[in-house]
């Protein structure tokens, strides 16, 4: 069989993920699919029903790598011995799940990109960089390295995959986008708006940081280094990070009006026309193909689609219109998982049914709820690099020797800094927002918390008194406040007043 010829993609930018322990364990969820070596595609494979050693050979002699999954199609996987249709489309459905995770920031990586072209090609920016004395050439591909890491694939093994700087300038790739650690111009800069403008304190002071930054060597690589007294400071960075997150990015209004906003562009996408160049027409979802088509979705399309009369777009319409009105879909609750493990991408698309599944036991529902009912959100929040301390990725110089590059560690800043650095939070929502409806939901949603094994729902014995009980590792963590420990309690305190 001739050697398949697939387009190269880039991986996407971050610190390599160590080598595992274990060839033959499955990757993990933090690590890119986009990186993934044929031999850790093939382990992947084998571990999603496709174990067949000829087929998993022929990927390893094809050197087929994550990268080259998303031009995976049908016919290259008929050639690659695949088949059966119902096989090929099992794998392609497999391959679009592991991939949904990164699309996003691929998808904003490169949309950033070529919008940056766009503008550059539209507004005659090369000759205006001539003009102040920069070299398009180089200063051009150094601003989209900035933005999406390195551009060209075909040197992502080469000790120095950047062209728009030399390698004795990599620290220059550490002040807008920092893939090393997260510590950048562009957090400081949203930190300062979004505090400002929501009333959140911001605790991290960038000023202080930047006086105190300075080009260190590390590891033969020059890299910027901070004082290390401001370890503290760089720890509230990430925890402001983490508050907004919390309080305004991850909002659980703000998620479901995302997620409704979403549902409506998805029912409108078929009928929404958008021109781009040459006068071809996009949809709503095509529209990032065509940087001229992509810089007309502005709010207006919202309101394009509110204000229709197109009955194509009357669904649309009624969502959006829901949104103007507040007639959100009603939150149920909120868990997370327990014992370190958390909910795969593959899993998903089957938590609303399995929501749905969990009829509470042994109580009379004036509602009964349906899959389509429930809108589940699983969220990760953590510190910018999934499990990791970003601090570990920071390098401090001490004022005795300031040319001296160290690492400090957790333990050498304070006991009251988190053990973990990551967790994953789990949001229900009903679409039915009539009472009966929203109480039933809310027994579901405690039922199925007790069949996971999930952490108990914080208003879990207001709405589901008889539920909660049945569940001892809920109700154990209230020995602590049994009357008779407190009788104890009261006893020493007694005593401790008498002597």
């Amino acid at each position: 069989m001739r050697k398949l010829e697939m387009p190269s993609k880039r991986a996407r930018c971050g610190t390599p993920s160590p080598p595992r322990e274990h060839e033959g364990a499955e990757p993990e969820d933090d690590e890119d699919p986009q990186s993934w070596s044929p031999e850790r595609l093939c382990t992947y494979l084998s571990h999603h029903g496709f174990s067949n050693p000829a087929l998993l050979s022929r990927f390893r002699e094809n050197k087929i790598r994550g990268s080259q999954l998303p031009h995976l199609n049908e016919s290259l996987l008929e050639e690659l011995g695949i088949r059966s249709l119902e096989d090929r489309q099992k794998m392609l459905d497999c391959i679009r799940k592991l991939n949904q995770n990164h699309d996003d920031a691929m998808k904003h990586e490169t949309a950033s990109v070529k919008m940056f072209e766009h503008l550059v090609n539209a507004n005659g920016i090369e000759t205006v960089m001539k003009k102040y004395g920069l070299i398009p050439e180089e200063d051009i591909c150094f601003i989209k390295e900035q933005i999406a890491g390195p551009l060209d694939s075909t040197v992502e093994n080469c000790s120095w995959p950047y062209k728009g700087r030399p390698e004795e300038k990599n620290f220059l790739y550490e002040i807008v986008a920092n893939k090393r650690n997260g510590i950048d111009v562009d957090k400081w800069d949203y930190f300062a708006r979004d505090c400002h403008h929501l009333g959140i304190q911001n605790n991290f002071d960038y000023k202080r940081f930047i006086k105190f930054a300075r080009v260190c060597e590390v590891d033969k690589k020059k890299h910027i280094c901070t004082r290390d007294k401001e370890v503290g400071n760089l720890y509230d960075m990430f925890h402001t990070r983490n508050c907004l997150h919390r309080r305004a990015y991850q909002h659980k209004v703000v998620n479901i009006i995302e997620t409704m906003i979403t549902e409506a562009f998805l029912k409108a996408d078929p009928y929404i026309q958008i021109e781009g160049a040459e006068g071809k027409k996009y949809k709503l979802s095509t529209a990032i193909d065509d940087m001229e088509a992509y810089s007309k979705l502005t709010d207006n399309i919202f309101l394009e689609i509110l204000h229709s009369s197109d009955p194509r777009l009357a669904e649309a319409r009624e969502i959006l219109h829901k949104v103007e009105c507040r007639k959100l879909y009603k939150f149920v609750g909120e868990t997370q998982p327990t014992g370190g493990k958390k909910i795969r991408m593959e899993e998903y698309d089957q938590l609303p049914k399995d929501v749905a599944a969990s009829v509470p036991r042994g109580i009379a529902l004036k509602a009964e709820l349906k899959a389509e009912d429930f809108i589940v959100d699983v969220i990760d929040m953590d510190y910018g690099m999934k499990e990791k301390n970003p601090i570990d990725n920071v390098r401090f110089y001490c004022k005795s020797d300031r040319s001296k590059a160290v690492m400090i560690t957790k333990d050498q800043v304070s006991q009251l800094l988190p053990e973990k650095f990551a967790e994953q939070l789990i949001r229900v929502y009903c679409k039915k927002t009539d009472k009966q409806s929203l109480d039933a939901a809310s027994k579901y949603f405690v039922q199925w918390c007790m069949n996971k094994n999930f952490t108990k729902p914080q208003d879990g014995d207001v709405v589901a008194p008889t539920l909660t009980p049945m569940k001892a590792s809920w109700n154990s963590q209230y020995g602590s406040q049994s009357p008779d420990c407190n009788r104890e309690g009261s006893k020493a305190r007694t005593k401790l007043f008498q002597n």
